[in-house]
């Protein structure tokens, strides 16, 4: 039998959520989904208007914001 690792290169790697939005290579693009109906959410819950057309890097630093204002995701 040989030893093998418990845990693989990927697990160790830092996701998405740990870099800076800034320096993402597809933060251009348009947000997901997942982040439209959460920015919506959060949105409603702040008394803020919902922006449509936010970047997937914009999208996450709203949310961000927001979240910091509604409690959520503390």
């Amino acid at each position: 039998m040989t030893d093998r690792p418990t845990e693989t290169p990927k697990q160790d790697a830092p996701g998405n959520a740990a870099k800076n939005p800034d320096d993402w290579t597809t933060g251009d693009e348009a947000m997901t989904g997942a982040q439209a109906s959460y920015l919506k959410t959060l949105s409603e819950e702040a008394g803020e208007e919902f922006d449509p057309g936010l970047s997937k890097a914009d999208a996450s630093k709203r949310i961000d914001a927001l979240q910091g204002k509604t409690g959520r995701g503390a």
